[in-house]
């Protein structure tokens, strides 16, 4: 096993206990007292978006409604705040791989340009591109869902069942805090879908 894969077991074993402290309806609380950079929201309903992949074919997002979405966007001209995100992003997925965690987390990067995933279809990262506006256009209306005025890039976090239960702003925050987020959300059950989410779904 690599060095970082080891590390990265080692942190998520000595978080576990703060894990078990992040259950349930608690979970969004718990980690806005512990991250300044993170926002809950508790969304049912999202901007409507259609995205492409690299291969040109159409993704259809109510085919991840059993998967925990890491969601984030490259627009052109964001520059090194965007590039620290996804650097940061990337730690968070190395540490989601290596725990049974991989299978339930689908990680997007929403940006102009679709490339391959590197791990092959195997892998739990997509870069997609939108069918019918612009990545900026795009970041805008998620963008719309958060409280905060900033102009930072965001990680939007999309539970099973397709709520949109919060959001991580810029390149600050803590690795672990993330990956303790997505942990508390695999740990819950899957919410029941509510009257609106049975009649239209929960992705537009």
């Amino acid at each position: 096993m690599r060095l970082p894969a080891i590390v990265a077991l080692l942190l998520l074993a000595g978080a576990a206990p703060a894990a078990a402290h992040h259950p349930g309806d608690r979970l969004d609380e718990v980690m806005a007292e512990k991250e300044p950079a993170f926002e809950p929201t508790d969304s049912r309903r999202m901007p409507a978006l259609s995205f492409a992949g690299s291969d040109g074919a159409s993704l259809d997002m109510s085919g991840l409604a059993y998967r925990i979405v890491v969601l984030s966007f490259l627009p052109e001209g964001c520059g090194t705040p965007c590039a620290d995100q996804q650097a940061l992003l990337q730690e968070v997925r190395d540490a989601v791989n290596v725990t049974p965690m991989r299978e339930l987390v689908q990680f997007m990067t929403v940006s102009g340009d679709a490339a391959p995933d590197p791990d092959g279809e195997a892998g739990n990262w997509r870069s997609v591109m939108p069918s019918d506006e612009t990545v900026e256009a795009a970041a805008a209306a998620f963008a719309a869902l958060s409280a905060r005025v900033t102009d930072a890039p965001m990680v939007h976090v999309i539970d099973r069942g397709g709520r949109h239960t919060g959001i991580f702003h810029g390149a600050g925050f803590g690795r672990i805090n993330l990956v303790l987020y997505i942990n508390g959300l695999t740990n819950a059950p899957p919410p029941e879908p509510g009257l609106l989410d049975r009649l239209f779904g929960a992705f537009r």
